[in-house]
C-alpha cells in the first residue's frame, strides 16, 4: 500500500497531516511552496506521483483565500504530474456556511468552491462535519463526510454526569446535529430559542426542554467568536442547569474567543484538531482531541477500496 500512497500537506495544518502520516506509517510527501516577485503563488511537487493515489490535506482556515488558492494550485500541479487519483482532504470546509441565498445579490460560495475543487483536479473529497449537510450535494465528485461526534462524545462521557445530563442545541437549525450527538450518548435533547441579529450577534430566549439541576452539554459543529456558546451557557444557567459543558468539531476560536469562554459559565470546551489550535488558544477551559486516527483510517479505506461508512456502523 505505501508504495502507491502519497499524502501532502498544505500550510493550514501540517501538524495534523504529520499525525495522519504517523498513523499510516508513512512519511509526509514533499512539495515546495514559494512566491514569485509579483506575489503569485508557485507549487512544485518534489517527488514522483505518476499513477499514485494522492491525498492533499488542507483546512480552509484563516487566511482562507490563501489556503484555498494554495490547495487549488496544488491539485492542478498533481494532475499535471499524472497522479492516478487525487483526493482533497479538507478537515474544515469553512465555506459550508455559505450554503444558500439568504440575502439579495450574493454568491452561494459553498457551491462555487466545490466546483473549483473539481476544476483544479480533485477526483474526490474527504471532509468532516460540514456546517450544512446539503453542501455535500454541491459536489459532482464523490465526497466522504466524516464526523467527530464519537470522539467528542466518548471524551465527554468521562467528564459529565451522564446519569443526569441533557444535550443542548444552540438553535433549531442545529437540532439535527445535536440530536445525533444525543443519540450517541443516549441523552434527551433541549433546544435554545435563538434569533441571529448579525454574523457576530445573536439574541436568545427560552429553553425548550428540561435542564434544571442537570449537566448541560452544548454541541456545535464549530466555534468561531464564541458568542453563541457563551450566550447559550448563560441562558442555561438562568434556566437552572447545574453545570455547562460544550463540544464542537472545529475550534476556529477567532479574536478573543478563548477569553470570553474562560469568563463564561462553561466548565470546558472540547474541540478537535481539524483546525490548528495554538497553545495560547488552549488556555483555561479548552481541550483539543485528535482526529488523526479517524482521518488516517478513512484515507486507508479510500486507498484500498473499503467502505468509509462502515467506520460509523
Amino acid at each position: 500500500m505505501n508504495d502507491e500512497l502519497r499524502v501532502f500537506a498544505g500550510r493550514s495544518n501540517p501538524e495534523l497531516t504529520d499525525a495522519i502520516c504517523d498513523c499510516l506509517y508513512i512519511r509526509r510527501s514533499s512539495l515546495t511552496l514559494s512566491r514569485f516577485s509579483n506575489d503569485n503563488l508557485s507549487v512544485q511537487i518534489d517527488e514522483n506521483v505518476r499513477e499514485r493515489d494522492v491525498f492533499v490535506v488542507q483546512a480552509l482556515t484563516e487566511p482562507a483565500s490563501d489556503h484555498i488558492l494554495e490547495l487549488l494550485i496544488t491539485l492542478d500541479a498533481l494532475r499535471s504530474a499524472s497522479a492516478r487519483r487525487i483526493t482533497a482532504v479538507i478537515p474544515y470546509f469553512s465555506y459550508a456556511r455559505s450554503d444558500k441565498k439568504d440575502a439579495p445579490r450574493i454568491s452561494i460560495a459553498g457551491r462555487l468552491i466545490a466546483d473549483l475543487l473539481k476544476t483544479a483536479g480533485a477526483n474526490r473529497v474527504l471532509t468532516m462535519d460540514l456546517h450544512a449537510e446539503q453542501v455535500h450535494g454541491f459536489f459532482s465528485i464523490p465526497v466522504d463526510h466524516l464526523t467527530a461526534i464519537p470522539i467528542i462524545a466518548d471524551y465527554l462521557q468521562d467528564t459529565c454526569d451522564m446519569d443526569n445530563a441533557v444535550v443542548v442545541a444552540t438553535d433549531a437549525g442545529g437540532a439535527k446535529r445535536a440530536g445525533k450527538f444525543a443519540a450517541r450518548v443516549g441523552l434527551p435533547l433541549a433546544i435554545i430559542d435563538k434569533r441571529r441579529v448579525s454574523d457576530t450577534e445573536v439574541r436568545q430566549g427560552h429553553v425548550v426542554g428540561d435542564v434544571r439541576e442537570r449537566d448541560a452539554i452544548i454541541f456545535e459543529d464549530e466555534v468561531a467568536t464564541g458568542g453563541t456558546l457563551v450566550e447559550t451557557a448563560r441562558t442555561l444557567e438562568r434556566a437552572g442547569a447545574k453545570r455547562v459543558f460544550a463540544g464542537a468539531t472545529h475550534g476556529v476560536l477567532v479574536g478573543n474567543a478563548t477569553e470570553k469562554l474562560a469568563a463564561s459559565p462553561i466548565e470546558s470546551l472540547t474541540v478537535t484538531n481539524t483546525v490548528s489550535v495554538p497553545d495560547e488558544k488552549r488556555a483555561g477551559n479548552v481541550n483539543v482531541l485528535s482526529v488523526a486516527q479517524l482521518m488516517a483510517e478513512a484515507i486507508r479505506r479510500i486507498h484500498t477500496g473499503e467502505s468509509v461508512g462502515a467506520l460509523f456502523a
